[in-house]
């Protein structure tokens, strides 16, 4: 693997990670349809974590808040302390995706990085994101939710598994149909990002470790440091966007992106390189 694909592999995840249009989708498909080879698992996961990171540091001040939260009140679930009450909601949020993880790694994954089944998650999601976006209320902040609206998010994540559907595209999606308001479902969603891929940058991490692979670390190294800068910027960007903008665009792009993928799924249209 060449400095250069992991450099267009770390843009592409930047840009894509906080974007509802599913950055594992297009990591996956930048393979498919170019001359790089596939990157594999450790290296999706790198790019991740680089994302996260900026997440991390974007987000500090609600971290902090969280810190705090859980620390006054001895780690005990509180829903009146707003720090605690959001840390909890993300703990709840993300045991239904621990489960149905590694319910699906005992049967397997790679079968799952098909071209067909990318462009039907792109195409079905990208439609269900704009009807609730259309037709949810926009009146509720994180402080409005409760332990049921979490458990509902954390459901609604375990469909990110399926390449294509995007993690945040679906957290947002149902964060939209509980009546979120736009940024504060993004803000959710990226938060939510935290603790599901740092499990799985340790667990990957650990097998290249065991595995003796050191090359493959240092791949895994330049991914983050590529795909933190660009992550940073996407941030920004993204939570400038939806101040005064819904996600009408990002849908507009998952119906054409489907569309293109299932018409060469299907042999009508051929873009493979």
């Amino acid at each position: 693997m060449t400095t250069i694909q992991i450099f267009y592999l770390s843009l592409l995840q930047g840009i894509t990670e906080f974007l509802p249009v599913s950055s594992s989708g297009h990591l996956i498909l930048l393979s498919k349809f170019s001359y790089f080879p596939d990157q594999g698992l450790a290296l999706d996961v790198a790019v991740h974590v680089g994302s996260i990171l900026a997440v991390m540091i974007y987000f500090s001040e609600t971290i902090w808040e969280m810190i705090k939260g859980v620390v006054k009140t001895r780690f005990i679930p509180n829903f009146k302390n707003y720090g605690a009450q959001v840390f909890w909601l993300i703990v709840i949020s993300t045991i239904p995706a621990v489960i149905a993880g590694f319910a699906l790694k005992s049967y397997g994954m790679e079968w799952l990085r098909d071209t067909r089944i990318i462009g039907w998650t792109i195409l079905g999601y990208g439609i269900l994101l704009y009807v609730a976006d259309k037709f949810s209320m926009t009146i509720r902040e994180i402080k409005h939710l409760g332990i049921v609206d979490a458990i509902l998010i954390g459901c609604a994540q375990c469909l990110a598994l399926i390449p294509g559907t995007s993690r945040s595209g679906i957290t947002i999606t149902m964060g939209r149909f509980l009546g979120l308001e736009r940024r504060e479902a993004a803000k959710f969603s990226m938060l939510l990002s935290i603790p599901a891929i740092i499990a799985a940058a340790v667990l990957t991490g650990w097998e290249v470790w065991q595995a003796g692979d050191f090359q493959e670390i240092g791949w895994m190294f330049d991914g983050v440091v590529f795909s933190y800068i660009s992550s940073v910027i996407a941030i920004y960007v993204v939570m400038w966007w939806l101040k005064k903008s819904t996600f009408l665009p990002f849908v507009i792009y998952r119906i054409i992106l489907g569309t293109i993928l299932l018409l060469d799924s299907y042999g009508i249209l051929s873009i493979t390189m």
